[in-house]
């Protein structure tokens, strides 16, 4: 299966799904499920041939003047982001079947997520970063919907807008560093930009910067990490999916992909690595203020999201390893812990962790998959987190810039999410059993299936890494492509520094465990939700409406005068300074061509005009108009075009009829506007006529490329099979123009036909 099939079976997936789910029912699930564990082993045969070198790559033109193709390139790091988004996406597709089972909307879920999908796919197989950025603003706008799929609930819109602004933000600043990048340098293609070039580029700062913010904000960084633990309104699904697999980790993955071609400069170790510390230090600490199970997963997501980011920052081989092998690690134990909150909210109804306890006896596969998944987030043998996180400290003692530091505040964010490790797997399941909700009972095969693989092979991959060496070697080649190939995967590193570090994080977690309760005290004291990061965008979000308002007041007046008056006045004005700083030859004004006729007919639409605009008459005054309209029908003639200047009789008597009779109904006028305002716009109409008209002299006497009258006029018998070349042109030449014409017409045509049937109907039911 080819990488654009695999696409377009995923998005051909989104759109039948709610047909299917009215077919299938409770089976749509099951029968959807199929196509991303379809996707999974068709990209699970391509890590061979990678491992042994071969890199699979698709190109389609698409607009290549903009140096926008549809190029795919399965390389190591976009590979293993695939066989995770296919992967865990079959099981939760699976899962979600029975945690929505029932659900009125189930088919617009699926219609969503799978959208979602094949969105997270294009997004890591491109190699185009102008496709890569349309397929990026696709998951923000699908996981704007997912997250707001309970659209019912104030909770669910607020934070799907959050997600979808400050996303969509982010991702405009992108876009336009993605164009500075393709114009310094000629291309966009992700495999082949030149480091040296861009990096000595004068506006190397600015595309960085611009990228950054990206990236930043689509990862949860600080201080954008606000938005991620508000997406948790989400169905539980959606989380586990979006915000600790695949979606979160698009900017770490668009941070990686770009190592090569912005890294090794001062500028981009400093940034990336200080937001990244920073992230992991504040997600970690937040989460122990959380009892909420979504929250705390929330948060510590957070805080890994700021470790990888960290640690593509450090920027050395070891470093940008131990980054894919975290990713890998978080990635299976974080999608079991999701579930098995949302199995635990479905079978107990609360996931408020101080309420919860001794669900061991009542859910034992749920609690045998959150032991696993907690001892690999906790780092504990010989589970793969316990590698990941020995690499975490290796790469961080190994740092080229105080290393020191880089250690310190890796085992500052360990120590948490040690403890948060703890009490995800303690407090929920021993202890005494508490009054709850719900009575506490195992859910069904699909909502411990995908826990229970996610974190068996967790403990798995930790016990024979060497299953998934290749594969994360080739990964992490992808960010250093001249660093030596990684030494292999082991269970074991035996004696060293990160090993006592581990051991101290383990420590020290313990010890903030039975702390736990007076340190959420604390952190809830401090009242960060009042003077964080989310506070400002709420203010942000509010100043933005009072200026809409205030915007709205002033320019959506209702009168449609002031609307032509401010059009007028700003094109009017944007063409005058054109004309001023940009012209290179003024017109001449030249009368000796002019015919009397031709003179006549001109001073008798000059005086046309004045009478339109003077008058006291309305009547008068569209009369005065129509004598305009026939004088340029008369022009028509006179320059050798007779169609034309019958098609503008015609509009032009049929104009004044319908302005005849819709006025002749209006009520009469009592005052006029005021002298002064008369005044006024008697200034903006001569304004704007003289720039048109200089406009029109500049164009006609000075043109810029040659008129295109002689191709119509060469092409139209060969071309058009037509003589008459306005006819060739409107059917032929621009037949889509007509057609949209057409269109419009047929449109407005019905809606009237409507109008009227409706006021029959009505004036019928009186």
């Amino acid at each position: 299966m080819s990488m654009l099939t695999a696409l377009l079976v995923g998005f051909g997936a989104a759109a039948v799904a709610p047909a299917l789910h009215r077919f299938a029912g409770r089976w749509t699930g099951a029968l959807l499920t199929l196509v991303p564990a379809a996707l999974f082993a068709s990209f699970v045969i391509r890590v061979a041939p990678l491992v042994d070198g071969h890199v699979a790559t698709e190109r389609y033109a698409w607009a290549p003047r903009l140096m926008l193709h549809l190029s795919l390139r399965a390389d190591g790091l976009a590979l293993l982001m695939a066989l995770l988004i296919t992967g865990i996406g079959a099981l939760v597709a699976l899962y979600a079947n029975r945690y929505l089972e029932g659900h009125p909307h189930l088919g617009r879920f699926y219609l969503f997520f799978f959208g979602f999908m094949s969105s997270m796919l294009g997004l890591v197989l491109s190699d185009n970063l102008l496709a890569l950025f349309i397929f990026w603003e696709l998951t923000s706008l699908t996981s704007y919907l997912l997250i707001g799929f309970d659209h019912t609930r104030d909770t669910s819109r607020a934070a799907a807008l959050q997600g979808l602004l400050v996303t969509v933000g982010g991702g405009q600043a992108l876009l336009v560093g993605v164009v500075m990048m393709g114009s310094a340098v000629g291309t966009l293609e992700l495999s082949q930009l030149p480091g040296h070039a861009l990096q000595t580029h004068p506006l190397y700062p600015w595309m960085l910067l611009l990228v950054l913010v990206g990236a930043f904000t689509k990862s949860a960084q600080f201080p954008f990490h606000f938005w991620l633990p508000g997406a948790m309104a989400a169905p539980t699904p959606v989380s586990a999916y979006l915000h600790s697999a695949t979606m979160v980790k698009a900017g770490v993955f668009l941070l990686a992909r770009l190592t090569p071609a912005l890294g090794a400069t001062p500028l981009w170790e400093s940034a990336v690595t200080w937001v990244g510390g920073a992230t992991m230090v504040v997600g970690a600490f937040l989460a122990l203020g959380q009892r909420d199970l979504k929250l705390i997963l929330a948060h510590a997501t957070v805080c890994v999201l700021g470790t990888l980011t960290f640690l593509i920052g450090l920027g050395t081989a070891l470093a940008l390893h131990a980054m894919v092998v975290f990713l890998l690690a978080h990635a299976l134990y974080k999608g079991a812990l999701f579930l098995a909150a949302g199995a635990i909210d479905h079978a107990t109804g609360t996931r408020d962790l101080v309420l919860l306890g001794g669900l061991r006896r009542a859910m034992p596969l749920t609690t045998a998959a959150v032991l696993l998944a907690a001892a690999s987030m906790a780092g504990l043998v010989p589970a793969l987190g316990f590698i990941g996180k020995e690499l975490v400290y290796e790469g961080a003692l190994a740092a080229p810039r105080a290393p020191g530091l880089a250690t310190g505040a890796t085992l500052l964010a360990f120590i948490p999410l040690v403890a948060v490790a703890a009490m995800l797997a303690v407090r929920p399941f021993f202890g005494a059993t508490r009054e709850l909700p719900h009575a506490p009972h195992e859910g069904p095969p699909g909502m411990w299936l995908g826990p229970l693989v996610l974190s068996v092979l967790g403990l798995v991959l930790g016990l024979f890494p060497s299953a998934v060496d290749g594969l994360l070697a080739r990964a992490s080649a992808v960010m250093a492509p001249a660093a030596p190939p990684p030494p292999p995967l082991k269970p074991w590193h035996g004696l060293n520094a990160a090993l006592g570090l581990s051991v101290a994080s383990l420590a020290g977690g313990a010890a903030v465990y039975f702390a736990r309760d007076g340190l959420r005290g604390r952190i809830s004291r401090l009242r960060l939700e009042r003077w964080g990061p989310g506070r400002g965008y709420e203010l942000a979000l509010a100043g933005m409406l009072r200026f809409a308002r205030f915007q709205t007041r002033l320019l959506q007046s209702g009168y449609l005068r002031r609307y032509l008056r401010m059009s007028v006045v700003a094109v009017g004005g944007l063409t005058a300074y054109a004309l001023l700083t940009r012209a290179r030859v003024w017109p001449e004004l030249r009368g000796g061509d002019l015919e009397p006729y031709e003179a006549a007919v001109g001073v008798l639409m000059v005086l046309a005009a004045v009478t339109a605009a003077r008058t006291r008459s309305r009547l008068a005054s569209v009369s005065a108009m129509g004598v305009v309209g026939f004088g340029v029908a008369l022009v028509f003639l006179f320059f050798g075009a007779p169609d034309l200047a019958l098609t503008q009789s015609i509009v032009e008597a049929l104009t004044v009829v319908v302005f005849l009779l819709a006025l002749f109904h209006l009520p009469a006028y009592e005052e006029l506007s005021s002298r002064p305002a008369r005044l006024r716009d008697v200034g903006v109409s001569l304004a704007f006529g003289a720039v048109m008209a200089t406009l029109l002299l500049v164009t006609v006497q000075n043109p810029e490329f040659p008129p295109i009258s002689g191709y119509f006029l060469q092409n139209s018998v060969p071309g058009g099979h037509g003589r008459n070349v306005v006819n060739v042109i409107l059917v032929d030449f621009r037949a889509l123009d007509t057609l949209g014409e057409i269109t419009v017409l047929a449109i407005a045509a019905l809606g009237v036909s409507a109008l009227l049937k409706a006021g029959r109907q009505k004036g019928t039911a009186r």
